[in-house]
């Protein structure tokens, strides 16, 4: 008799690896595993080959990275969400898309439960159990199982497991430092070994896409980066699709030292971690959107905006993505981004990322009426009959308050 299924995201790891066998051993379920691409890189080479050796039934991998960029890396841009304004949230993007793709990988294999590797007191299992219960709630329910948050294993008693189980692992030797890394097209979350400790430098090794800014060159160089609507288009005047801009542009910036962020971040569990990142494109994007907005947007605009984006980033960091709200916002954002089309011209140099030019052609600076050259159009003697009504309220308040208490 056939076995019930189970989907299990699969990255490859040691966790990962172990939960597949885990998994039978304890639930008597056969896995499934997903891989989800999202710019995962060099660390999804070989994962059907590992995941056939620990017993999994089939191994899926699934290339998802114009869905990523197009579906939750732009309304985030769009949106200037920024966690704690440093986190350009590229591990909370990426943790709804994978949820959606487990349930309907499940769906499509007819499994009873999905699985993933998150522990008991970080925030992805927030973000993963909340999207797939919300998104299986129109259908079979679907058991959710966490083995990293169940077993309550170290990390010497997971190898220990490991060897029993006859598995060969691609984590490196104990003398060497293993940090706990994330990654996607839109950044890299650090974690672990030395940077537990906050007062300690993160070391050299604890990064991979961006250059020591002392390494990066001498000379600055000036990149441009073309939006239509918020979306970005074109990179140095070439067109091309979102996750080629964002490779190039993690590329570019990265060399230069740009996106590494050391931040003491608040998780929605209640604990402070230190959490380190390298989002070179993201770091560069967000900055030239927010200054192309500044030409685009009235004031009002900008200023309601900015309200809203720590409201979007505490969503998105949350395990919150799929709720009325998050499309409520889109909306107001969408709408506010109409006419935010046009070049922002930025400066790399020694880790650094400067806005040097902006242009659109619906900008709402107007040359002729901010200039104090010969070809000023604006009405001066209109200010003052503006200053004077602008000015009532609080005179009227002085004569007839303020005046009377000091009496």
């Amino acid at each position: 008799m056939a076995r019930d299924k189970c989907v299990l995201a699969y990255s490859g790891g040691m966790d990962s690896t172990i939960s597949i066998v885990w998994i039978r051993e304890n639930y008597n379920l056969d896995v499934v595993t997903l891989t989800v691409d999202i710019g995962g890189g060099p660390e999804l080479e070989g994962v059907r080959e590992r995941a056939a050796s620990a017993g999994a039934i089939e191994s899926l991998v699934w290339d998802v990275k114009d869905e990523f960029a197009r579906d939750f890396i732009v309304p985030g841009l769009k949106a200037g969400a920024m966690y704690e304004s440093v986190y350009a949230l590229s591990t909370a993007f990426g943790r709804p898309l994978m949820a959606k793709k487990l349930v309907e990988a499940a769906r499509q294999v007819g499994a009873v439960a999905v699985a993933h590797g998150c522990t008991g007191k970080g925030n992805d299992q927030v973000r993963f159990d909340a999207g797939i219960k919300t998104l299986a709630a129109h259908g079979e329910p679907l058991r959710i199982i966490a083995p990293a948050r169940e077993w309550e294993m170290t990390r010497d008693e997971e190898k220990e497991f490991a060897a029993r189980a006859g598995l060969e692992l691609r984590e490196v030797g104990d003398d060497q430092r293993v940090y706990s890394i994330d990654r996607n097209m839109w950044g890299l979350a650090i974690e672990g070994e030395d940077l537990e400790d906050t007062w300690f430098s993160a070391p050299e090794d604890a990064f991979s896409w961006t250059q020591a800014p002392d390494q990066t060159p001498d000379q600055a160089e000036e990149v441009e980066i073309s939006f239509d609507k918020g979306v970005p288009t074109a990179l140095n005047g070439n067109e091309m699709g979102l996750v080629e801009l964002i490779d190039q542009l993690n590329l570019l910036a990265g060399s230069h030292g740009v996106g590494r962020v050391d931040h003491l971040e608040n998780r929605l569990v209640g604990i402070k971690s230190r959490e380190v990142y390298e989002t070179p494109a993201a770091v560069v994007l967000y900055q030239a959107l927010a200054a192309l907005e500044t030409a685009t947007l009235a004031r009002d605009q900008q200023r309601v905006k900015a309200q809203l984006a720590p409201i979007y980033a505490d969503l998105v960091y949350d395990g919150r993505w799929y709720t009325a709200l998050r499309e409520n916002l889109d909306a107001f954002v969408s709408s506010a981004m109409r006419y935010t089309s046009g070049d922002v011209r930025v400066k790399l140099y020694r880790g650094s990322s400067t806005v040097t030019g902006r242009r659109s052609p619906h900008s709402l600076y107007d040359f002729e009426l901010a200039t104090y050259s010969t070809e000023d159009e604006f009405d001066h003697a209109a200010a003052v009959g503006f200053i004077d009504i602008y000015s009532l309220p609080a005179r009227t308040q002085m004569k007839r308050q303020t005046m009377r208490d000091a009496r």
